[in-house]
């Protein structure tokens, strides 16, 4: 390969390795705002230039190797740090939701439940004690 198509691939790579870096910043946005909508709407976006970055840089061994390719590589940790702290906050919320899910099924209406009393302080009562029962 001739150093200018090298240069050329070396830029354009830093390129989409900054937009990655900003549409995975939208993400975590999106996550926390709950905006699902706009969340799926990056998935193709961010797949593209994934897909992009992947042919245009060298592979991980070469990369280590050429010095010229250290900001590209910082721009990928960088991004690699932002998908982890998004799939951990999506993996919280989905926790959330489960348990929330299993907290509203009645499968055992036995089973005790913690509830925030009227001072914000977490007190158990079990499903089956009512008014009725008082």
């Amino acid at each position: 390969m001739t150093e200018n198509f090298l240069s050329e691939a070396l830029h354009q790579a830093k390129e989409l390795a900054t937009q990655l870096a900003h549409i995975l910043e939208l993400e975590f946005q999106a996550l926390r705002e709950q905006e699902l909508d706009q969340f799926e709407q990056l998935q193709p976006v961010k797949n593209d230039l994934l897909s992009a970055i992947t042919a245009l840089a060298p592979g991980a061994q070469e990369l280590q190797q050429q010095p010229e390719w250290q900001d590209f590589r910082e721009t990928m940790v960088i991004c690699r740090d932002f998908h982890r702290r998004n799939t951990l906050l999506m993996n919280r919320k989905l926790e959330a939701i489960r348990g929330t899910l299993d907290s509203l099924r009645l499968q055992d209406t036995a089973s005790p439940v913690e509830v925030y009393d009227r001072l914000g302080l977490i007190s158990r009562f079990s499903r089956n004690n009512g008014y009725s029962d008082a």
